[in-house]
């Protein structure tokens, strides 16, 4: 009597969802931290006496005519978040390489298990 190893493109709905479900929630999770940024430069830059406008294009206190970094720990780190969040998606490609070879590495591993019993 000899086993079947049977193996369906189904199989591989899960990991699909998972890569599509990874990337809107970096592209929302991206797009909120932005927001959170701007939010904490504007009320920032409120606080400041001569340069109380928050340029969201260039990310800095304004008068018109004199400009200032925000600088605050708070505004850094949101700074800091972004660019450390938004270098996953550059990984995406290497995450998938990785995933792909393993499920192919799983079907020839399945099929040799199952021929050589």
């Amino acid at each position: 009597m000899s086993n079947v190893a049977k193996f369906d493109l189904k199989d591989l709905l899960p990991i699909g969802f998972t890569v599509v479900i990874l990337g809107i929630g970096l592209a929302y999770g991206l797009e909120v931290m932005g927001d959170v940024r701007d939010d904490i430069g504007a009320e920032q830059c409120a606080k400041n006496v001569n340069l109380t406008t928050y340029d969201t294009s260039t990310q800095l206190c304004t008068n018109g005519s004199l400009t200032e970094a925000v600088g605050t720990a708070d505004f850094n780190a949101t700074n800091s978040g972004i660019s450390g969040v938004a270098k996953i998606p550059n990984k995406l490609p290497t995450i998938m390489t990785v995933v792909v070879a393993a499920v192919i590495i799983g079907i020839l591993l399945r099929y040799l298990y199952v021929r050589t019993r």
